[in-house]
């Protein structure tokens, strides 16, 4: 552990070269501008960005299938949701 001069400690300070994919689209009632960001570090899962309402969730494929999980990430509504599920569905 290292310290600092202010007295905190770093828990972790590691650099990882990721893949980030910028995306649009538009469903039946909301546009989703999101950002998903691969790495090695979430066992698989794929960091998901909704760059409109700076909120962000882990999801893997699993994720998806959990009921209320994307309308909680991302306080949006159950079609939203659906939209979005859908979605990610064809990139995970």
């Amino acid at each position: 552990m290292t310290t600092m001069n202010d007295g905190l400690f770093f828990l972790y300070d590691e650099q990882e070269d990721t893949s980030t994919r910028f995306l649009s689209f538009v469903g039946k009632s909301n546009r989703f501008d999101l950002a998903l960001v691969q790495t090695s570090r979430f066992y698989g899962k794929m960091m998901v960005l909704d760059l409109q309402s700076n909120r962000f969730a882990l999801i893997g494929s699993d994720d998806l299938e959990e009921e209320g999980n994307l309308e909680y990430a991302f306080q949006i509504n159950h079609e939203e949701a659906d939209e979005l599920r859908s979605f990610l569905n064809t990139l995970l």
